[in-house]
This record gives C-alpha cells, structure tokens and sequence, in this order.
C-alpha cells in the first residue's frame, strides 16, 4: 500500500515526524508534500527522505484560496504519479482537503482528512464563502480523522446542515495526535501534595490570547481569596506583550522562556497541577505531556482535549471563561490527588505513536478493502 500524505502544516508542527517515522518503521510506502510560500526558508530540520518541501506559491496568494490551490495542485500532479498511490491522507480539511478532493476526482485515489482548530475556527466560523468548499470536502472523503470525541460533535454540530450530520457522523472516526517517545520512556512517579493549602499550577505554550492566561491569573486571585496559598508558572515564547505585562505584574506568577524538552520535563515534575483553558485547541500536546509526568490537568469543555477521558479521571473539564468552576475543579482535583496522579501516567500511553500508527494503517486497509469499521479509541 502507497500513501501520498498532503501536510502544509509539517513545516511548523514538526511533531508530525513522528507519525511518518513510525509508518516507515511498520513498512508503510509514504511519501509526503508539504507546499510552502516562495518565501519559505530552510531551517535544517530533517523532514525525512520520504518528504519533499515544495514552495509553490505567493504569500500573499493565500488571500486567494482558489488561485493558491490551483497553483499548489499544479505542483503536486507534476511531483508526484498520483495513480500510483492508494490512499491520500490530508491533514487538514480546507487547505489540503481540497487538494486530496481535487486529486480523487480527476484519479479516482480515495483520502481521509483530518480536521483542524483552523478549519473550525477560520475558515467555517469566519470565511462563510469556503463553507460548501468544506462540506464539499466533507462528503467525498472516504474517512473523516478529529482529535476527540468533543471536537467532532461541536464541528459538525456547528457547522453541518442537518440533513448532511448522519452521512458525515458515518464516516468520522476519533485518533489523538501522540506525543514524543521522549515523555514515555521518561514518565514521573506518581504525585502528592505535601501541603494541601499550597498549590503550584504550570501551564506551557505559546502566551497568546487563545491560551487564555489571564482567566488562570483571575483563578489563582479567587484560590488565593479561599485561602490558598498558589504559585502559577507560565512556559512559552510571547506572543501577546499586553499577557505578557499582566504576567509580570503579579507576585504568584514566574515566567519562563521556552526551553529544550530535557528541561522541560523537570518544570512539569516540580508542580502540581497542569492548568489551560484555552479558548480553542485541536487538540494540546502539552496536556498529555503533562500527564506522563503525573500532573492532573484542567482543559477546556468541548474543545480537542475533553472527551479523551471521562471527567474526573485525569482532570476535568471546564468552562474557559468561568473562573470560579476552574478553580471548584482544582479543588476536586486536590480532594483526590494521589489518585488522579496516578491514573494521569497510566492513560498517558494512550497517546504512544506505536498504538496511533497502528490505527492509522487499519483505517487505511479500512479504505482500501471498503469496509466499515470503528475506529474510535
């Protein structure tokens, strides 16, 4: 079996790697496409043999989704003997789905897609132009990939006409994104808290406005307010100067830069608890990394993360914008600590690329041989 992967995102969410390294591994025949502006610059990351990074396109073609598109399908039909392949899997719906769609029409090759943050939250939610572009997408692709349960529901609740909701809910299977090997082979021990009324929450990730720090920052007032005693530390690269200055402003609040995965993981071991209640997310590689190193975590209701475990099990679930359930939630996790600790490091292997890889290949003989099976894990 060949598979053509379509992937204008590897560029930036390098840890794609590691799907493509272990299905090479399984002896899987992949190459994959990545297309990139004119402007793109090399940075001496090892795409593997398998890729080719192909700069077809203006930067400022992206205004123009036709025309960018038209140019990148072009290029891809002049790379690549597209009837040679038996599945393409595109790993987003709008931008590579429709190069995925164009490609089984005029070749007749069968694709899965998989569904963004950016595809719900750009193009459906804001560009009401390109909505039939994507349900379009939606309904000649073979299989339909989301991150969680969570996430499939709200997407096709929101944004499906009725009518259509069945045939695509038919065709929709769940696969997590995995993390590094490098959290699994290196998971933490099991945590207690030594000090009850004393609380030392993380988060990790880009300070932006859709990691919604400042809502954490009005928890720990409202904790600090019940009598807890909270150190909030905040890990990532800035991208919002004005967060950044609230961040600063505050005594409870460290700041650390981004920093390589082997420091990483010793900030995860000396807090408590992993709290983000991002106002969006596909899916959070940091709350499973997180967990391997036996935090419970606090993520956002209906967004990627929620409904890969029930409520209760490794964390909860939350409101983004209700400050006092975050910190109610907090308090629950306190209440039963040792145990969600626990059960945090254990679930965590649910997100080992072995295990997702292996989906993977089922869902593509699943194509292959037309047949019809759940996926969902």
């Amino acid at each position: 079996m060949k598979v053509l992967h379509i992937n204008s995102y590897y560029y930036s969410s390098r840890f794609y790697k590691n799907l493509y390294d272990e299905e090479i591994k399984n002896g899987l025949d992949i190459d994959v496409f990545v297309p990139v502006p004119y402007s793109f610059k090399e940075t001496g990351f090892d795409f593997g043999q398998y890729t080719t990074v192909s700069r077809n396109h203006g930067k400022y073609d992206r205004y123009i989704f036709h025309l960018k598109h038209y140019k990148i399908y072009k290029d891809i039909t002049r790379k690549y003997k597209i009837e040679n392949y038996s599945i393409i899997h595109a790993h987003s719906l709008f931008s590579n789905g429709y190069i995925a769609m164009k490609l089984k029409q005029d070749y007749g090759v069968p694709y899965i897609v998989a569904v963004r943050d950016t595809d719900a939250n750009v193009f459906f939610r804001k560009m009401l132009y390109l909505r039939k572009t994507g349900i379009n997408i939606l309904k000649e692709a073979n299989k339909i990939v989301f991150l969680s349960k969570a996430y499939k529901d709200s997407v096709i609740g929101k944004y499906i006409p009725i009518d259509l909701r069945e045939e695509i809910y038919s065709k929709a299977v769940v696969i997590p994104n995995g993390i590094d090997k490098f959290w699994l082979k290196n998971t933490g021990k099991a945590k207690e808290i030594q000090e009850r009324d004393r609380i030392k929450l993380l988060q990790v990730g880009v300070v932006s406005k859709r990691k919604n720090t400042p809502t954490t920052i009005k928890t720990v007032e409202i904790l600090q307010n019940r009598g807890y005693e909270v150190d909030f530390t905040i890990v990532g690269r800035i991208n919002n100067n004005s967060i950044y200055k609230q961040i600063k402003d505050k005594q409870f609040t460290k700041y650390i830069s981004h920093v390589p995965k082997e420091e990483l993981i010793e900030i995860y071991r000396e807090n408590d608890i992993f709290v983000m209640p991002s106002i969006t997310e596909t899916f959070g590689l940091v709350y499973a990394e997180a967990m391997s190193q036996g935090l419970p975590v606090i993520y956002t209701r209906s967004q990627g993360f929620d409904g890969q475990f029930e409520d209760g099990e490794v964390g909860y679930s939350v409101n983004c914008f209700d400050i006092e359930e975050i910190a109610d939630r907090i308090i629950c996790i306190l209440d039963n600590y040792n145990t969600i600790s626990k059960r945090a490091i254990k679930k965590s292997m649910k997100f080992d690329w072995n295990v997702l890889v292996d989906n993977y290949q089922r869902l593509y003989k699943n194509i292959f041989n037309n047949e019809n099976n759940d996926f969902s894990i």
